[in-house]
């Protein structure tokens, strides 16, 4: 019994090996059955379409930041944040009393320098040419008469002066010395009289004494002066104006006008309106506080028109133009496609996460969808579009290695291969324009084993 048991474990297991191998086999088999099935391609008419993808963020066709144009105190805030308002619209001002005032002070200078202006180039005034005459003509009688001095008048004149005034004195002294030893002498008329006699007598003597000797060089010399002095201002009143001082009086009168415009602009600044037509974006002013310095107080957007910038590779961008059409989608709204087009090309280029790109500015046509600044946008330029042109995925492609020259198997009429070179136009999105060396229906087969390199290079980085 245990011998028969024996035979029936070894049976058992060498069915059971039996069946492993017969497994594995199998299974082999069933391997290399799959790995000789080919992949096959028909060559087929279509239409190719080369494209340019990029991404970017909406924005408006204009936007601006208003400031202030100096430092003020807020008075008005007319608009609040998504108001829309109107090109020349006021939105905001500031208190402008100080700013007023300057500009009244601004227009009084500038009429008083036109004023001394046209007084300037005025012919001269009858009234102002007989004031001119009086003043010449006593300047040089009063040089003359002090030339001609003293005259045999003016000697008798100071000495009978000094004669009478020593006589006065004489008659103080004798009045004075039956009184002149008695303690309060001092105090007594004659003593006063005394005082005054002795210093008109001094007073004559000098006069006396100069009317004999002349006048001085000097005093001959300052009349002369007020004499030429006189002759001058009569000249200039009759003969006008130098070229020199109309030209002073003119520039006095654009200094004051230009002072009057840059009054004029500071009121300007003081109020904010708006450039165009379009929504307010920010408020950042409250009135009754001062006006911000380093940020804008109001901006605006145009939301009537909007735009994308995008950046392209510089592998894509020779292929733009200006006015090419393109399509762009937005994330927010995945049902609606806008169209646009390419209205500028970026000169030169920009490094976008280290690689070499150049910003493209895409301008949307207009749209009734309600697309908002900001929101994330798709763009796709379509650059060319190839119809009705022999097409074959790149795949079957394959590149001789010693020549260089792209070929494919085609299946014959009988199931065999054959290797056909082609010539190839435009490589996109895994197809290519084939244009010489195959015909519409054609079978290509790229079996898994056979020789030589798979067509694997991409173009535009497609």
């Amino acid at each position: 019994m245990t011998g028969l048991r024996r035979r029936w474990w070894i049976a058992g297991g060498v069915l059971l090996v039996l069946v492993v191998l017969g497994l594995w086999f199998w299974r082999q088999s069933a391997v290399r059955s799959t790995s000789a099935v080919e992949r096959t391609a028909v060559v087929e008419r279509g239409t190719l379409q080369i494209v340019v993808n990029a991404s970017g963020r909406m924005e408006p066709a204009r936007q601006v930041a208003l400031t202030f144009g100096s430092p003020g105190l807020v008075a008005e805030v007319l608009v609040k944040i998504g108001d829309e308002v109107k090109s020349g619209q006021v939105l905001a001002r500031l208190d402008t009393a100080d700013l007023e005032l300057s500009l009244r002070q601004a227009e009084a200078s500038l009429r008083s320098a036109e004023a001394r202006l046209a007084q300037l180039k005025a012919p001269p005034r009858p009234e102002t040419v007989k004031a001119a005459e009086a003043a010449y003509r006593n300047a040089l009688a009063q040089y003359l008469r002090l030339k001609n001095t003293p005259s045999p008048e003016d000697k008798a004149v100071a000495a009978a002066n000094l004669k009478k005034a020593e006589m006065m004195l004489n008659r103080a002294r004798a009045a004075y010395e039956p009184v002149s030893w008695r303690p309060d002498v001092g105090m007594l008329p004659q003593s006063l009289n005394l005082e005054n006699a002795t210093l008109d007598y001094e007073i004559a003597k000098a006069t006396y004494e100069r009317t004999i000797r002349g006048p001085s060089a000097e005093e001959l010399a300052a009349a002369w002066a007020s004499v030429e002095s006189a002759k001058a201002q009569l000249d200039r009143v009759m003969s006008g104006p130098t070229e020199e001082e109309v030209a002073i009086a003119e520039a006095a009168v654009e200094q004051a006008r230009a002072a009057l415009e840059a009054a004029r602009r500071n009121l300007e600044k003081a109020v904010l309106k708006a450039p165009f037509d379009g929504l307010v974006s920010a408020v950042n002013i409250t009135p009754g506080e001062m006006a911000p310095t380093g940020r804008p107080a109001i901006s605006l957007v145009d939301v009537s028109a909007f735009q994308i910038t995008v950046n392209v590779d510089e592998m894509d961008v020779a292929r733009l133009r200006v006015g090419l059409p393109a399509e762009i989608t937005l994330d927010a709204l995945p049902d609606i496609t806008l169209t646009g087009r390419v209205e500028r090309i970026g000169p030169a280029a920009t490094l976008v996460e280290g690689a070499v790109a150049y910003p493209v500015l895409i301008v949307l046509d207009p749209t009734d969808a309600p697309v908002r600044v900001g929101m994330s946008a798709n763009v796709t330029i379509r650059v060319e579009e190839l119809s009705d042109q022999l097409l074959i995925p790149n795949w079957v492609v394959r590149i001789d290695q010693t020549t260089g020259q792209p070929y494919v198997y085609r299946r014959t009429a009988d199931g065999n291969l054959e290797r056909v070179d082609v010539r190839l136009g435009v490589r996109y999105e895994g197809y290519s324009q084939v244009l010489a060396g195959l015909n519409e229906g054609d079978v290509l087969v790229l079996p898994q084993n056979s020789g030589g390199a798979r067509f694997g290079f991409t173009f535009g980085g497609r």
